[in-house]
């Protein structure tokens, strides 16, 4: 199953009863927007509640430290979904930022059928899929499985003993702006882990805010990782949401799914470790 679905195609599906859609916008008014347009029969799902397990201390896992893979089962088990559910995912910001990490969360506890919907909301609307400003109908509540996280994770000590080794490829998806150094409208300090790489996730995407298609990031992809080995990638951002962006973008593209640093930029910083910056 590709990991990317366009509207079009999920306009063919909103009749499965497997169908679950999640809605997964990450902001100050998240569940605000939810209630004033979500597509219809879609969940909200929030990014510091369920898709992180946040502490006082962002000093110790970031901002956004993953939750127990327990919890994030019980998570999925309040929201009626089961091993079998086809989870379609969206955000408001064509799933670059919290679409993406759930999409991470259930492949990495084992979720098959799973999904990132192309373009996010804007794209289902343009396609005339209905939406509603109306609760959604809670599903029965399931049991769902849980196991560890399935995917590779590396700490902040792992990526500072390897960032500076020739055989390790270390990718910051910031924007550039930020990984320079030139702003810093979140986290505390300014720049970037010393020896990272800036592949901004803003490139996987078209001017239209969808993918780019397949062969595009694979070519994009083959350029930057070269000869690395999948198990000397790491990737990272700010606090391990946006990172799952380009995860994605390679999952999609046929790679295999790299190590992610998930206290990224906000642990790293906080903890009197070298920082980088290009300019003063």
């Amino acid at each position: 199953m590709s990991p990317i679905i366009s509207a079009a195609e999920l306009s063919s599906l909103l009749s499965n009863q497997d169908l679950i859609l999640l809605d997964a916008t990450n902001s100050k008014e998240a569940f605000d927007q939810f209630q004033n347009c979500h597509i219809l029969g879609a969940q909200f799902i929030d990014t510091n509640t369920a898709l992180a397990s946040l502490s006082d201390d962002p000093a110790v896992g970031g901002r956004h430290p993953l939750p127990e893979p327990e919890t994030f089962a019980a998570t999925l088990s309040d929201l009626g979904i089961s091993p079998v559910s086809h989870i379609v995912i969206y955000d408001q910001f064509n799933g670059a930022n919290a679409a993406a990490r759930c999409w991470w969360m259930l492949k990495a506890i084992g979720h098959q059928q799973v999904q990132v919907l192309d373009g996010g909301l804007k794209a289902a609307i343009l396609a005339g899929i209905p939406t509603s400003n109306k609760a959604t109908t809670k599903k029965d509540k399931t049991n769902y499985p849980f196991s560890n996280w399935l995917f590779p994770i590396v700490d902040m000590q792992f990526v500072a003993d390897h960032v500076q080794l020739d055989d390790y490829i270390v990718i910051d998806v910031r924007e550039e702006k930020r990984y320079n150094g030139e702003i810093e409208p979140i986290d505390t300090v300014a720049g970037h882990i010393p020896g990272a790489i800036n592949v901004p996730f803003q490139g996987n995407l078209d001017e239209n805010g969808c993918f780019l298609s397949p062969t595009a990031l694979k070519e994009k992809y083959s350029q930057i990782l070269g000869d690395f080995p999948v198990e000397k990638q790491i990737v990272h951002c700010g606090s391990g949401v946006t990172a799952c962006h380009t995860l994605l973008a390679l999952h999609y593209a046929g790679f295999e799914i790299p190590n992610l640093y998930v206290g990224s930029w906000s642990e790293w910083s906080r903890n009197n470790l070298p920082l980088g910056k290009l300019v003063d």
